[in-house]
């Protein structure tokens, strides 16, 4: 399977200090966003908490997160983004994409629009 990437572009809540834009992969493996935490302390985003994340590779750590607007595809959101490492890829979490109607084709390996946004699962 191939990689997706997507434009995003966060900025913090009630921080005037601009946007950060990059390349994000997304990672449907991935709860949260992730971006580098220089990038994100440069744009006025400020740690409001800790979490346990566990890796791909089953390790677990702790990582600092802030609140930002999320911007991608014509859509808004707001979230968590996770304090990564100055030189990590940025990540974009299924919980961003779910929270605006947007999901992964795994044929395509493309981000599509799904005709509604489910307020409840069916059994």
């Amino acid at each position: 399977m191939g990689f997706t990437h997507v434009n995003v572009a966060l900025k913090g809540l009630g921080a005037p200090n601009g946007t950060y834009e990059g390349d994000f992969l997304v990672d449907t493996g991935a709860t949260d966003c992730m971006a580098p935490a220089a990038k994100l302390r440069q744009i006025g985003v400020q740690p409001v908490g800790t979490v346990v994340y566990e890796l791909a590779d089953g390790t677990r750590h702790e990582y600092p997160f802030g609140l930002v607007e999320i911007r991608f595809m014509g859509e808004i959101t707001a979230g968590r983004v996770v304090f990564g490492a100055d030189d990590v890829e940025p990540l974009l979490g299924v919980t961003a994409l779910e929270s605006v109607g947007i999901a992964v084709d795994p044929a395509t390996q493309t981000l599509k629009r799904l005709p509604a946004i489910p307020l409840k699962r069916i059994a």
